[in-house]
């Protein structure tokens, strides 16, 4: 890469751990496993109590590009953001204690980054292990985000769910410290980052090949911690949309769903003091009330304006979404600069 400097490795890979023995030896077993070898991992052990750090130590002993850090407890958001202080490489690679690489995970991602200076970040697909554990919601998950690999996709897609798994992605360090690295709050931090980075400007795509095996069990932080909540995330989706100036200040905008959860995570937006000039639903019982001093319209109403307003589709339901984008289609609207589906 151009710039590097001597003994500058070519990717950084951060790591964050915490009592994570039972999968932490499988976890470096496929990082030493890179096609890639100019590589640093730098672990932060953040308070573990079992044997973890013993395991990693154990390997400082015979590959000199682990790193250690063991700040304490110091949580997952000030661990990763040490990483990415002491990383030394420009691109940085995401990795979790229990997942698995792919050989040439690094190899590719490396080498997509250095041919597209455009993009600010590159994930990959994945998949989920054990199969026996994957179950409805994320095997629905699994098949929508990786299936979004292009920019133009994950843009249009941004508001609905996080287009990447955390552990899948490689990024540009100097454009993430630039923005402030991971913060801290009741939100989850790689969405939030990846919003940041969108309204930034910033480029993002995804190898459409698996490169990641991401393990799913009952203590992953994604089930467990309040911070990844259907209700955090509802709430920085809203901050940032609320805030996307390009979106919703430029155009006249309805939302589209008038039931009571579409209402409830509608009234976050409003929040951020923003307002929409009125409903779309196909109830007939909703169609001509007022919702909010808001009036409630068919969807026929987009087709008979002269200027159409940009939609932000707040229908949930996986079959009624497929349909509503199909009809916006057909009228003429493109998904990104005209429609966004909103979770």
């Amino acid at each position: 890469m151009p710039g590097r400097k001597c003994g500058q490795p070519l990717v950084s890979v951060v790591m964050p751990f915490r009592d994570s023995a039972e999968t932490l030896p499988e976890a470096l077993d496929s990082i030493q496993s890179q096609t890639m070898e100019d590589f640093e991992l730098l672990a932060i052990d953040d308070g573990s109590q079992d044997c973890s750090a013993e395991i990693l130590r154990g390997r400082l002993k015979s590959d000199p590009r682990f790193r250690i850090f063991s700040p304490g407890r110091v949580g997952l958001v000030r661990a990763l953001n040490l990483g990415l202080r002491e990383s030394r490489a420009a691109l940085v690679a995401r990795m979790d204690a229990d997942d698995i690489m792919h050989p040439r995970r690094l190899e590719l991602q490396h080498k997509f980054l250095g041919k597209r200076p455009e993009l600010a970040l590159a994930a990959s697909r994945v998949e989920m292990f054990p199969p026996e554990n994957v179950k409805g919601g994320y095997l629905e998950y699994l098949r929508w985000q990786n299936r979004l690999t292009r920019p133009v996709e994950i843009g249009a897609n941004i508001y609905w769910e996080s287009p990447f798994v955390h552990p899948s992605v490689m990024f540009r360090k100097e454009l993430v410290l630039r923005l402030g690295g991971y913060r801290q709050g009741p939100f989850p931090e790689d969405y939030e980052l990846w919003l940041r980075i969108f309204q930034a400007g910033g480029f993002m795509a995804k190898l459409p090949k698996v490169l990641l095996q991401w393990r799913e069990h009952p203590g992953r932080v994604s089930r467990v911690d309040p911070r990844c909540s259907r209700e955090a995330f509802d709430r920085i989706r809203a901050w940032y949309l609320g805030k996307d100036s390009r979106l919703l200040t430029q155009r006249e905008w309805v939302i589209w769903g008038a039931g009571g959860s579409s209402r409830k995570r509608a009234r976050l937006l409003m929040e951020q003091g923003v307002r929409p000039s009125a409903w779309i639903d196909v109830d007939p019982k909703k169609i001509g009330k007022q919702i909010w001093g808001l009036k409630v319209y068919a969807p026929c109403w987009l087709e008979e304006r002269r200027h159409r307003p940009l939609v932000l589709v707040y229908v949930r339901s996986r079959g009624a979404k497929e349909q509503i984008r199909e009809y916006l289609c057909e009228i003429g609207y493109q998904e990104g600069p005209d429609f966004f589906p909103v979770g």
